[in-house]
């Protein structure tokens, strides 16, 4: 099965995804070393603006936006699908860092908060999206699933 997506015919700029990327990377490593709750709640709210579609509110695809206007990066389209599923996925890790560290679990917290930064420095440097590969490796369980 090729790496396409077969629910969503929405398309999403890649590089636009790689900025935000960075900055999750930069804000998640930025709480991991002062462990300042700010740094993690402005990325629990972008995640959230971004998963329930609501761009004008999301500080990083904002800043993401005007940063690749000024540089005059030409958009790179992809399926939305992966990439969605991988928003969810980073929003669920953030969540459990935001519970792990209200908890007392700080050490685990900060382990999960590598796995993210590991995540995002992969999108930014490669484009290597591990949520999307997870994803394309759901899609292929579920139809051979359904060939069964």
């Amino acid at each position: 099965m090729s790496p396409s997506c077969p629910i969503s015919q929405r398309r999403i700029d890649t590089n636009l995804v790689r900025v935000v990327s960075f900055q999750v990377l930069l804000f998640i490593l930025l709480f991991s070393v002062t462990q300042m709750p700010l740094f993690l709640l402005l990325v629990l709210f972008d995640f959230v603006a971004r998963v329930f579609r609501q761009d004008a509110f999301s500080p990083f695809r904002q800043s993401a936006r005007f940063i690749l206007s000024k540089w005059h990066v030409k958009p790179h389209y992809t399926d939305e699908s992966p990439k969605r599923f991988a928003l969810f996925l980073g929003l669920g890790m953030t969540l459990l860092i935001g519970l792990l560290t209200l908890f007392g679990f700080i050490k685990t917290a900060v382990v999960v908060s590598i796995v993210l930064i590991i995540c995002s420095f992969l999108e930014v440097l490669f484009d290597f999206c591990i949520g999307c590969k997870l994803y394309y490796a759901l899609q292929i369980l579920k139809v051979t699933s359904y060939n069964r």
